[in-house]
């Protein structure tokens, strides 16, 4: 099959040759235009799945620690029946595993040091269905006893109060006992039976785990505040929550991770479309190098085109030429970027470290980031956008050099050939 001439003629003038001055500097503002779409594509494609990459780290380190969903009772009291509730959440094909909780704030006293925290109170036995951090420390949990008021602290929350796995805190409630003297705050001293690290320094230094059982005792409940649940598919958990709010009996409040750290997750969203549309600009800056790299060549091949059109090409055609010579610098660019920007994207856990060792410098501090590797997840959602957007800008880049192109005068051009 003929290849059409446009098609021909257009990749010629792709890569024309330095026969000229002229010709020579053609073909490198036309190979700068190529590197330039290239690096840009390049560089969102390793920003974007850098950025991925952390978003689902801190992601999985916080579903370590909070369930997919949580069914709770309004004002944190009591649930009616857990029995039943519990029935009901695990009658739905969508959840694996269901634990009763209770959930307070507290203070936590260690000699003159004192630390606001989060109390759970949890079932050792069926914590491990809901939370990785539990199923990845089950025999810890066992130390948790319904009668001996043992406590559980975070790695970080420890360090701070300066104690160890044995050692005797005080555990003040928020709300106290009426006596004559006064409201007398209620204190219970418990031991620390261990310590737990989550990765994640919200939870490591603020939670701290109970039994059940000692925590109603302590809050003065009637029985578990709430039941945790785990899903299949941690994606579905917002389809869950409402057909769960469907499902379940009396007034409860349904709560699934998204909303727990809602802010969190809309701050990283807003970054990572600032980031895209940053990176974007840079990739049309260099698409749109294409309009004088192609000007240039009408100019220069003003009596080619004119002899074209005395032998009868259209204007259609002239015009197609030189869109292919534009269009195959953006498929050439768009595609040299995806796949320098893929290679490193799916190496940069052996990249950075060869460059931290070069520099002897370390990106990210184990004592100061959360996370101290350089995470990448490059995903089809991002990569596909960003080659659409590459080569719609490439082409659109080529219309106007092409249009002068197409309206070009063979006999004003051949008057001084």
């Amino acid at each position: 099959m003929q290849i059409p001439y446009e098609l021909a003629l257009g990749w010629r003038y792709t890569r024309a040759g330095r026969a000229t001055r002229r010709n020579g500097f053609i073909s490198f503002i036309s190979g700068v235009s190529m590197l330039g779409i290239a690096l840009g594509v390049a560089a969102l494609i390793i920003v974007l799945s850098v950025m991925n990459g952390f978003q689902k780290e801190v992601r999985d380190r916080m579903l370590s620690v909070v369930s997919h969903i949580e069914i709770f009772a309004p004002g944190g009291a009591a649930l009616g029946d857990v029995q039943r509730t519990l029935a009901e959440v695990r009658a739905n094909p969508n959840v694996v595993g269901a634990a009763p909780f209770v959930a307070a704030q507290a203070l936590l006293a260690r000699g003159e040091d004192m630390r606001g925290v989060l109390v759970r109170g949890i079932d050792p036995q069926l914590e491990a269905q809901v939370t990785d951090l539990a199923a990845e420390n089950v025999e810890g949990l066992k130390a948790l006893l319904p009668d001996e008021f043992g406590v559980i602290l975070g790695l970080d929350l420890a360090q701070q109060l300066g104690v160890r796995v044995g050692d005797a805190v005080t555990l003040i409630a928020p709300s106290g006992q009426i006596t004559p003297a006064g409201i007398v705050p209620r204190l219970k001293q418990m031991r620390v039976v261990g310590t737990f690290s989550s990765g994640h320094y919200e939870y490591d230094s603020a939670l701290a785990l109970l039994h059940h059982r000692s925590a109603e005792r302590i809050f003065r409940l009637e029985g578990p505040t709430g039941v945790r649940l785990k899903l299949k598919d941690l994606h579905q958990a917002p389809q869950v929550a409402r057909q769960l709010a469907d499902t379940l009996s009396g007034h409860l409040l349904i709560r699934d991770w998204t909303q727990q750290n809602k802010t969190w997750f809309a701050a990283v969203q807003l970054e990572k479309r600032m980031m895209f549309i940053i990176l974007t600009l840079i990739v049309a800056v260099a698409a749109f190098n294409l309009v004088s790299t192609l000007v240039m060549t009408v100019q220069d091949k003003r009596a080619d085109i004119a002899i074209l059109r005395t032998l009868g090409a259209s204007p259609a055609s002239i015009m197609g030429t030189f869109v292919v010579q534009g269009a195959m610098v953006g498929v050439i660019g768009t595609l040299a970027g995806l796949g320098l920007g893929l290679v490193v994207a799916f190496n940069i856990d052996v990249i950075v470290p060869a460059i931290e060792r070069a520099l002897q410098t370390s990106f990210l501090p184990r004592d100061i980031y959360l996370i101290s590797r350089m995470p990448s997840e490059p995903q089809s959602s991002d990569i596909v956008p960003i080659a659409l957007i590459s080569l719609v800008l490439a082409f659109v880049a080529t219309l106007y050099p092409s249009w002068r192109a197409s309206r070009v005068n063979p006999a004003e051009a051949l008057r001084y050939e």
